[in-house]
């Protein structure tokens, strides 16, 4: 895709994407870059981030700066949002989370912690300072990677489940709040993703269980077209399918149990050991 000016005055010059090494965070990157964004990526992993960095603005001719930060740390974020105080960020992408699996009870307190932390301050940290500036600008994006599993609660990913209700119910709220300032809010509810995330927990997907699993760049073309059209997109036909019928024709306790089986079936008690 060819720079897209009239997209640098909505979203530019910079956009910043925290988690932007790999998978959706990746794509989304890529996909700013290609329409003439220069970009701000946060990541804890810091040779990943430079090997990144060279490879986008080499691609596609704009600036990449990096910062290899742990954004789960409150200092972290105090000093992201102290580094770009003279940075016109016109577009956050929240995409770094904490996705533990395991019943709530068994993880340590830790990585509730952390989950907290990463999955829902770091966002509305993030969101308040440069939600703030694009208001007085009267313009600008904030995007949210919610998912799926946020739509309910569901046994064996509680606490990651109730983060991104969060995100999502955070997005929506601010694209009321935001929309007659000329700020674009967007609650991007992915289902299931391949990222190397996803590939690492090893999920099984047993027959009974058809699981469409999408490609991040299909996801982030989904995102970027409903951004400053409406306040949440399910990206995927078969997911916004799922999410219809699930949501509005079953019982509550139905749809917690049905997603909480199909979790478990995906990550069996055995897998956890």
């Amino acid at each position: 895709m060819s720079a897209d000016p009239s997209y640098r005055t909505q979203y530019g010059p910079t956009a910043l994407v925290v988690g932007g090494t790999d998978g959706l965070g990746l794509a989304f990157a890529r996909a700013l870059a290609s329409r003439g964004l220069d970009l701000v990526l946060v990541a804890r992993r810091g040779s990943l981030l430079e090997e990144v960095s060279r490879s986008i603005s080499s691609e596609f001719s704009v600036s990449v700066q990096t910062f290899a930060l742990d954004m789960a740390d409150q200092d972290a974020q105090r000093e992201l949002v102290l580094a770009l105080k003279d940075k016109e960020i016109g577009l956050l992408v929240c995409n770094a989370a904490v996705s533990p699996v395991g019943p709530f009870l068994d993880q340590p307190l830790e990585t509730h912690d952390k989950l907290v932390e990463l999955n829902c301050h770091a966002a509305s940290h993030l969101a308040c300072v440069f939600g703030k500036l694009m208001r007085e600008r009267r313009r600008g994006g904030l995007v949210f990677v919610s998912s799926m599993a946020g739509f309910q609660g569901t046994a064996q990913v509680v606490h990651y489940a109730a983060s991104k209700a969060y995100l999502r119910v955070l997005a929506e709220g601010l694209w009321e709040e935001l929309r007659p300032h000329g700020v674009h809010a967007l609650a991007c509810v992915a289902g299931q993703v391949d990222t190397p995330t996803f590939v690492r927990s090893q999920p099984r997907h047993p027959a009974w269980m058809p699981v469409p699993v999408m490609q991040p760049d299909a996801v982030v073309a989904q995102a970027l077209a409903a951004l400053g059209k409406q306040p949440t997109v399910i990206p995927g036909l078969s997911n916004r399918l799922a999410s219809f019928f699930t949501q509005r024709l079953l019982p509550r306790k139905t749809i917690v149990s049905f997603y909480s089986a199909s979790t478990r079936a995906m990550y069996p008690t055995d897998k956890q050991a």
